[in-house]
């Protein structure tokens, strides 16, 4: 919990309690449905807390605002955002339904009333759209985007500040990665915004609709 406060200090009481509380339901779900590697258990407020939390320090969603969280798995870096941003809606979906459950789990623990769910492919998600597409790492990004374009609602302001599009948390060497999306993607070193040895080749990929 140390490294989210060592980079973020304007929680409220509620907020902080719900990220306290992360540690030990992740822990807790993780006996019973293996969502997160043990290893990876015991550094979660980094490696997927903070990880998610980037997109916090980048990017200033405005009350209302829709967001649909991609191939959730356990919930980042959709639980970890709806702590953050308590008026932004989410809505996290999973092909894999033990995933969703944990999810689930984890959201009606804190009381998280932001956030809905569903078992679902991104593809059978019809008559919704949203303003912001997140997604941690699940395919490559030509398919992200392809998945993404028929749920996001069109930017109302081409050119001005990112505001409808794809926000995906990636690592290693992208080139060929966006070579072959087809998208011109904007690129931000997470190691700029958290100088930790976990955080170096990762990165903010974010494409506008």
């Amino acid at each position: 919990m140390e490294i989210i406060l060592k980079y973020f200090s304007d929680f409220t009481p509620e907020q902080l309690s719900h990220f306290e509380a992360l540690k030990g339901l992740y822990t807790e779900w993780n006996e019973k449905i293996n969502v997160i590697s043990r290893k990876d258990i015991d550094a979660l407020y980094e490696k997927h807390v903070l990880h998610s939390l980037s997109i916090a320090a980048i990017a200033d969603f405005a009350p209302g605002t829709q967001i649909l969280d991609l191939g959730t798995g356990g919930g980042f870096p959709g639980v970890p955002l709806a702590i953050f941003f308590p008026e932004v809606k989410f809505h996290l979906v999973d092909s894999i339904g033990k995933k969703i459950k944990v999810v689930e789990g984890v959201a009606e623990a804190l009381g998280l009333k932001n956030v809905t769910t569903a078992h679902s492919r991104v593809e059978d998600i019809k008559n919704r759209k949203f303003d912001i597409v997140v997604s941690r790492a699940v395919a490559p990004l030509k398919d992200l985007w392809r998945w993404s374009k028929p749920v996001l609602k069109k930017s109302q302001t081409p050119g001005k500040q990112f505001e409808k599009g794809l926000i995906c948390l990636k690592g290693g060497d992208l080139a060929q990665e966006i070579s072959e999306s087809g998208v011109k993607p904007r690129l931000i070193d997470i190691y700029d915004i958290f100088p930790e040895e976990s955080f170096k080749e990762k990165f903010i990929v974010m494409a506008k609709s």
